[in-house]
């Protein structure tokens, strides 16, 4: 693939999908140029690695697989060529080792993202790919590239373009969502952008509010049309938040979105069956009040049962089988998604059918896309960020072979 001038690629958006792709695209000797709005590089990968980079997953592929839910159709090739071994490969050959942690996510020795970072830009620099910062993509000016820079409008024309600009969480990191109508006036097919791993909104009294907001609900499972999960949840001043919240939020999104509301069960002893609950509080309640039962024969903190006299509006079940019943389904009425510059991904975006097995688009020839611009989601423990990887490698790789089809013709 060589010429006198060399082939060229323009890829906007400076994120894992889009780095990664450039990485590919240079070791075949391409001309790559990255264009970012903000003023350093993966902003929001350096986010998240601030608790901890979670890579990816060490569970059997299927089961992996099967996280990307009515996605897994399409991502499933893409993931296969560049799995979550060949990304520790990778991060390994940057001199950052990985390990499994006990809940068998992935993550660098180091914990962080910033060394990764460090030796992954240093090796895009030696290999002569140049990074743009504070270049906004605006679309198109006839066939150029055009984009906003403090000096100025600027345009560029490339050979091949990868657009890798994220969904719509987290804008102030640079995922603004700002290119959907970009695209749908070019009349490419897009799904609205809508939150994902996000918490809701519950019309809490005001007294549960202020005593109860910020504590958390340790090891409950959330329940949501047969889908459980368990884990931790937050109560918040406007709703519920959390990992175990994030998890189960897609079912509970499209019911809202349907039905205006959408309810989900907390069962806050997942490990005593309601048998043995109910047992224990049906023995002698003598003079103890019922927060004091609560506590010592149910085994619930003050927020569990708080959740359970505000589902009651104050009240509690008579009975000991009825009170078992609710402490291992606590309803709560969810009535609204948290905004989505709120929430840790974004569902939504170009369509599958927009797009080829190469990701181009296939109302714009030498356009790829990649990342969380494409409709999928995933929950959190490294689906998210092996997905980008995966879908950048293979843009990357089917603009490469856009090159080689365009370069054999001439």
């Amino acid at each position: 693939m060589t010429r006198s001038v060399p082939l060229s690629a323009a890829i906007i958006g400076a994120g894992p999908a889009g780095l990664i792709a450039a990485e590919v695209l240079a070791r075949a000797g391409v001309a790559v140029a990255v264009y970012d709005a903000m003023p350093s590089p993966a902003r929001k990968f350096l986010m998240a690695g601030r608790g901890g980079l979670n890579l990816t997953h060490s569970e059997d592929l299927d089961a992996f697989l099967d996280r990307y839910g009515a996605a897994r159709g399409f991502l499933e090739p893409l993931i296969r060529a560049f799995d979550p071994q060949a990304l520790r490969h990778w991060c390994e050959d940057l001199g950052q080792e990985t390990f499994v942690g006990s809940s068998r996510r992935v993550f660098p020795k180091s914990m962080k993202a910033s060394p990764l970072l460090r030796a992954w830009l240093m090796r895009l620099s030696d290999l002569d790919v140049t990074l743009h910062p504070r270049h906004r993509w605006t679309g198109w000016t006839g066939d150029a590239l055009a984009f906003e820079t403090p000096g100025g409008p600027v345009a560029v024309t490339a050979d091949v373009t990868l657009l890798a600009l994220g969904g719509a969480s987290w804008p102030k990191l640079g995922s603004t969502g700002a290119w959907v109508p970009i695209l749908e006036a070019r009349g490419v097919n897009v799904s609205p952008l809508r939150p994902a791993n996000c918490g809701f909104e519950v019309a809490w009294s005001e007294i549960f509010a202020d005593r109860f907001q910020g504590q958390p609900l340790k090891n409950v499972t959330l329940g949501f049309e047969g889908r459980t999960v368990r884990g931790d949840a937050m109560i918040t001043a406007q709703g519920i938040e959390g990992g175990a919240v994030y998890a189960l939020s897609a079912g509970p999104r499209e019911a809202i979105a349907r039905d205006g509301h959408a309810t989900i069960h907390v069962d806050l002893r997942p490990d005593t069956s309601l048998d043995a609950l109910t047992a224990r509080l049906q023995r002698p309640r003598g003079k103890q009040s019922m927060t004091s039962v609560l506590r010592k024969a149910a085994g619930l903190a003050p927020v569990a049962i708080g959740l359970l006299r505000e589902t009651g509006a104050g009240k509690l079940p008579d009975t000991p089988q009825a009170l078992a019943a609710l402490i291992k389904a606590t309803p709560v009425r969810l009535a609204a998604t948290r905004p989505i510059d709120r929430a840790i991904s974004s569902a939504g975006g170009v369509s599958f059918e927009a797009v080829d097995a190469a990701l181009m688009l296939r109302s714009m020839e030498g356009v790829f896309v990649a990342g969380e611009m494409l409709d999928w989601e995933a929950p959190t423990g490294g689906y998210l960020l092996q997905a980008c990887f995966s879908t950048g490698v293979a843009a990357a790789h089917g603009m490469l072979r856009h090159l080689q089809d365009a370069a054999s013709q001439h």
